[in-house]
């Protein structure tokens, strides 16, 4: 018996890193799995390693009308979701002074915009029990030299789990925010390769718990969160970072 049996999930940005490693616990645990991602080479590869219960749908949380496709999808095979993981996100070094506006509206239409029509699109789909995920970043608790553009987004995030969380309440649906620290994905070896060497900016390498995170130990509280034993947990952040923005 798996903690997600007969459950249907969404992950937006599944195709690398964290979503595709909650994915993976997740369709682990007995839930059947839609990914999203931008590029199919990847995402179909990413299906792969999920198993018989992923579901690939490419699509771009950004593009209103790929969001409709998405979820005309998930009706027609499923019907309904138990799960959503508004996981999709992007971020750049740009110190201020250097930001472009191509940087900044990407930035927003994916991180912030993404997640808004991800969960907006959803509601139909979701009764009472569900759960709703919106990932945001340590980046937003603290002071980011040249990710501000991105901890700014991340920090609307933990705003918009909070209103939704009161305004679904009555529905009896659960909103929370997972906070990751610095992780060892794709994403993230790219964004810290952009830090200039010697930059007083650039992250320090070690958490309090003397290394960075692995994707599957974010994927071990997105379990939390998506089942039964977080059902009197809405509105609140969940912080796996190592202890970097605690202690």
């Amino acid at each position: 018996m798996g903690q997600l049996d007969d459950k249907s999930a969404l992950v937006t940005g599944a195709s690398s890193g964290i979503g595709l490693a909650i994915a993976r616990r997740f369709a682990a645990e007995g839930a059947t799995v839609y990914l999203t991602g931008r590029r199919k080479t990847e995402l179909d590869a990413a299906v792969a390693q999920v198993g018989a219960r992923g579901i690939a749908v490419q699509s771009d949380v950004s593009d209103l009308g790929d969001l409709d496709r998405l979820f005309a999808e998930i009706v027609n095979r499923s019907g309904r979701l138990d799960v959503v993981v508004a996981n999709a996100g992007v971020g750049d070094y740009s110190p201020l002074g250097a930001i472009t506006e191509e940087e900044y509206d990407r930035t927003t239409s994916i991180n912030l915009k993404g997640t808004v029509f991800t969960v907006q699109k959803a509601l139909p789909l979701l009764a009472a029990g569900s759960s709703v995920m919106l990932l945001s970043s340590s980046a937003a608790l603290r002071a980011a030299p040249g990710l501000g553009v991105y901890a700014a987004t991340k920090a609307a995030i933990r705003s918009l789990a909070r209103t939704w969380a009161a305004e679904l309440a009555d529905r009896g649906i659960r909103v929370n925010t997972l906070t990751p620290g610095d992780v060892q994905t794709p994403g993230g070896d790219e964004l810290r390769a952009a830090f200039p060497h010697g930059d007083a900016a650039e992250p320090a390498p070690l958490t309090p718990l003397g290394r960075i995170g692995r994707p599957d130990e974010v994927a071990a509280t997105a379990l939390y969160l998506a089942g039964d034993q977080s059902t009197f947990t809405t509105g609140a952040e969940l912080l796996v970072d190592g202890g970097a923005t605690q202690l």
